[in-house]
């Protein structure tokens, strides 16, 4: 492992990098050795600073928190060229136990929304020994049911879903690619209308989004997602145990932003039969797609909740 230290928010955190499956995954660390582990995973078109309030707060608490670059962010990188570039929901989850296999973290409790929440909540359902609790934001049971992918949702919704469907031609790729920073920006304000982040917020993570593997990721991701592009062989088997739509039994907290403009929570609580263990769903006012850098405290408080369980 290599490392240096960066201060967020008047604290430290230290970025290390670790080979773990098929990447170098870089991540941030900070809080003591021996404290409770948190992993926090972020989301697209996001990056490890949406964790920073949330970090600085648990580290004094006395928890260990990692917060990773996904594949395709920042400085995480594959070990080899000849590796698929794939952004598929498997993959996410294989990277996440990847990591905990190589920090030697036997369980952890586990934080995420958009991406990062989709890793946790497959790590969950699949290998719940290694989870201790977990918070997902936006799309509680974030696991896709990519048989289903061909029916249509309702015209509101899949007006909400126009970048996928932009991702699925060649000028969206060419437009991610090209313009990625102010596509990203432009993300940013339509899915949390009501978050007056400034400009120096988005640019500290726009730099993660120059990654060489970030436009392949993203394109793979969401042309996977619908079935109209094959996954990485060596994740079949992955793929057909979340094709089962598996439960989560951990202890689990979801947060939903009221004003969350891609995902809006619904007035019924449609994913509460996927979890059998304590768990609570909270609808939280004025709060978009990013909770944990909108809401930071709320996140906090959720994290140590099911900690506790």
């Amino acid at each position: 492992m290599l490392g240096n230290s960066s201060m967020f928010d008047g604290k430290e955190m230290t970025l290390k990098t670790v080979n773990a499956g098929v990447l170098r995954i870089a991540y941030y660390e900070s809080g003591p050795v021996n404290g409770e582990v948190i992993i926090l995973l972020h989301g697209f078109p996001y990056d490890t600073h949406a964790y920073d309030q949330v970090v600085a707060v648990l580290a004094d608490s006395g928890f260990r928190c990692i917060v990773p670059y996904l594949r395709g962010y920042g400085p995480t990188e594959f070990l080899s060229d000849k590796t698929m570039r794939s952004g598929q929901q498997a993959a996410l989850g294989v990277d996440l136990l990847s990591l905990m296999d190589a920090l030697d973290i036997s369980q952890a409790v586990l934080g995420g929304y958009d991406w990062g929440g989709r890793a946790a909540c497959i790590v969950a359902a699949l290998w719940p020994h290694r989870v201790r609790g977990l918070v997902s934001c936006g799309q509680g049971y974030n696991i896709q049911n990519i048989a289903l992918a061909a029916d249509p949702a309702s015209p509101e919704e899949e007006h909400r879903y126009w970048y996928q469907y932009y991702f699925h031609t060649a000028r969206g790729r060419e437009g991610l690619r090209r313009n990625r920073g102010a596509l990203c920006q432009f993300i940013w304000t339509l899915w949390s209308p009501l978050w007056k982040f400034d400009q120096s917020v988005f640019d500290q993570s726009v730099t993660s989004f120059e990654n060489p593997d970030f436009v392949d990721i993203v394109i793979h991701s969401y042309r996977h997602r619908f079935g109209g592009i094959d996954g990485d062989p060596a994740l079949d088997e992955i793929e057909s145990q979340l094709a089962r739509q598996p439960g989560i039994s951990v202890p689990a907290v979801v947060l939903q932003g009221e004003a969350d403009a891609v995902d809006p929570p619904q007035f019924e609580d449609v994913d509460v039969a996927r979890f059998s263990g304590f768990y609570q769903r909270r609808v939280i006012p004025g709060v978009g797609h990013n909770f944990p850098q909108e809401a930071p405290q709320i996140f906090v408080e959720a994290l140590r909740e099911v900690a506790a369980q």
